[in-house]
Formats: C-alpha cells, sequence, structure tokens
C-alpha cells in the first residue's frame, strides 16, 4: 500500500495540502478525496504541514483552484511539485466577476 503525504479534495483542483512535511525532490503521492484515485510527483521545493502543492501546472495570472472554487492567482508559471503559497499566488477574493 503507497502512503500519501497530500490530500487534494477534489478531481480538477489544483492544489493539494501537504499531510506531513515534504522535502525537496522527495516523490511523493497524494489521493483525490473524491475519487480515492492517486497522483505522484517530484517535490520542487520544501512544503510544510498543512501547506499546498501544485498538482497541475498554473500559467501566469492562471486561476489556481481548491474545492473546484479559485482561491487565487498565479503571479508566475507554477509548475507541477511546486510549494503553493503568498511568494507564487494572490488572493483571488476581490477578483471574483459577477
Amino acid at each position: 500500500m503507497v502512503m500519501h503525504k497530500f490530500l487534494i479534495h477534489n478531481k480538477g483542483d489544483d492544489v493539494g495540502v501537504a499531510t506531513e512535511d515534504i522535502g525537496r525532490g522527495e516523490e511523493v503521492t497524494g489521493v483525490y478525496m473524491d475519487t480515492e484515485e492517486t497522483i505522484t510527483l517530484s517535490a520542487r521545493g520544501d512544503i510544510p504541514l498543512s501547506h499546498k502543492i501544485a498538482v497541475n501546472a498554473i500559467v501566469k495570472d492562471g486561476e489556481v483552484t481548491e474545492y473546484r472554487v479559485k482561491i487565487g492567482l498565479a503571479k508566475e508559471p507554477i509548475a507541477a511539485g511546486d510549494y503553493v503559497h503568498v511568494h507564487n499566488i494572490r488572493s483571488a477574493r476581490w477578483s471574483f466577476e459577477g
């Protein structure tokens, strides 16, 4: 049985949440909570417990989703496995249309 180190809330989300510290270069497995599918990727930076890891590549100014909701916009290109935090995303709180 493969043990996971991060959880992704919904299939299609761009980020997962670390369930324990993840080290740079570590190959880690995550599980989608809604489908129980797994994904394995290489961490491109240290990711502390409860912080976000990118599961998809995101272009600069692209939407970042969690819980199937836009939570932010990428300040720069983000690769799968990158640490996702305030240094590379900005809040989408005031950018909603409608």
